[in-house]
């Protein structure tokens, strides 16, 4: 007599890196608490891409909602990297910026409005490159100027990463949260070998990649807050402790002195491995 057939269990957990952005921004809302700001129906695309052979997106690469988090009410931009590898743009760039200014006001008019931000970004966006960066800045500038009346969250989570000047939003960021699959750092693997060389850097080496800035190592030398599993639940629970734990005493971009002293101590010549650097900034579990 046959064994009886046994349905697969299903996966224990559902994975944050394989939604949309849109999906995503919905994740770490309270549930039934969505409503899309500058909807696709709104057709805000980049006047930029059409005219170099792009076909546009109509959001731009960029979803915005306005929600509840913890029953408190939020804002959360979430990057597309399925559209032109998450690149930012003048449009995309724009809507980021706004919803942070959208936060501003509504804490100028005694709403206490949470602003997250999913980052899955390779950067500016080439073909808008001069737009892209002065967007970019403008973002930087939405988030520093938060910080004093609200907690920032970023979240890194795969598979683009994240990189070029919105790798300088995440660490603006009060609270940074990332998953082991996360990448971060100012440029990406594939630029370093192509300015460099081989010799800099095999970006197709992807332990390597990862022991320098995949989400574990961030973590472990203090440049990440929280490291997550790549979980829906886990995210949007790492995104609410976030908010709980308040403002941090001095945000990372505050302590300029330290990074500079960490830096001042290692040879050019001879850069420590991965480990070792985690034993000089931080520790073997990253705690």
């Amino acid at each position: 007599m046959s064994a009886p057939v046994t349905e697969p269990r299903p996966l224990a957990r559902e994975s944050f890196i394989e939604l949309t952005a849109r999906e995503r921004v919905r994740a770490v809302l309270d549930a039934g608490r969505f409503r899309e700001l500058l909807s696709p129906f709104d057709r805000l695309h980049s006047p930029w891409l059409e005219r170099q052979g792009v076909v546009p997106q109509e959001d731009d690469g960029v979803v915005l909602a306005r929600g509840r988090i913890d029953g408190e009410p939020a804002v959360v931009a979430a990057v597309e990297s399925a559209f032109q590898g998450g690149s930012i743009g003048e449009v995309a760039g724009t809507k980021i910026a706004c919803a942070l200014e959208l936060v501003a006001r509504d804490h100028a008019r005694g709403v206490p409005t949470r602003p997250v931000l999913l980052l899955e970004t390779g950067g500016v966006r080439l073909q808008e490159a001069n737009l892209g960066l002065a967007v970019i800045a403008e973002i930087h500038a939405a988030i520093v100027a938060l910080r004093p009346r609200v907690p920032v969250v970023g979240v890194v989570a795969g598979m683009v990463g994240c990189f070029g000047g919105m790798s300088l939003a995440a660490a603006l960021c009060s609270h940074l949260v990332m998953t082991r699959q996360a990448r971060l750092g100012m440029n990406g693997p594939e630029v370093i070998e192509q300015e460099a060389g081989l010799d800099e850097l095999d970006a197709s080496d992807r332990r390597l990649v990862w022991s320098l800035v995949g989400g574990e190592q961030r973590h472990a030398t203090g440049l990440a807050d929280a490291l997550v599993e790549d979980d829906v639940t886990a995210i949007a629970a790492a995104v609410r402790a976030a908010f709980r734990s308040g403002r941090p005493a001095r945000h990372r971009t505050e302590q300029v002195e330290l990074f500079l002293d960490r830096l001042a101590a290692i040879d050019p010549a001879g850069p420590p491995e991965p480990a070792a650097l985690r034993q000089a900034w931080g520790n073997e579990e990253g705690a």
